[in-house]
Formats: structure tokens, C-alpha cells, sequence
């Protein structure tokens, strides 16, 4: 998976609602609120098996009803397109 420029990943940003560049780091990053901690999990639980099919897996981090989600491809040293496809996955089913 190859890597995207900054310029890409900013371009390619307008189209995902709230997510946004990472300070210091080459990352994406948004948080999502959800009613209440069960939702979350919820949510949670269902990226994780959609992260295991495509072998990407996010950084997040959990308080009650708020997921602070980080998507950074390792193996490619940054932003790949295999994190703006789970980002869009995200934005559609946190809704």
C-alpha cells in the first residue's frame, strides 16, 4: 500500500466529515460521541470485525459514550487509502 502525500490526504479529507491531520505525526484522526457507552461498544465491536477483513486495524481509545479513533497505515509509514476507506466506513456507520 503505498503512502500519500499530505497534499492528497488534505485533499481527500474535504470529503470525510470531521476527520483531520494529526499534529506531528502522519495520521488521521476524529472522534466520534455516541448516546451512551453500549452504543459505542457496539460500534466498536462492529469496526473491529470490519478492520480484521481488510487486515487494518485502527488506535482508539473508549470513555462511556466517546471513541477517539487514529488510522495511520504502519507498514507504508503513513496515511494509505486502506485508512480513508475504513474512515468512510466509520462516518457511514456512526450514524
Amino acid at each position: 500500500m503505498k503512502k500519500l502525500s499530505k497534499i492528497e490526504v488534505t485533499n481527500k479529507l474535504k470529503r470525510l466529515s470531521g476527520w483531520k491531520l494529526v499534529k506531528g505525526r502522519n495520521a488521521i484522526t476524529k472522534t466520534f460521541k455516541f448516546k451512551n457507552f453500549t452504543e459505542a461498544f457496539g460500534w466498536m465491536t462492529s469496526m473491529a470485525l470490519y478492520a480484521e477483513k481488510k487486515d487494518h486495524h485502527p488506535e482508539w481509545f473508549n470513555v462511556y459514550s466517546t471513541v477517539e479513533v487514529t488510522l495511520s497505515t504502519h507498514d507504508a509509514g503513513g496515511v494509505t487509502n486502506l485508512d480513508l476507506d475504513m474512515a468512510r466506513e466509520m462516518n457511514r456507520t456512526s450514524k
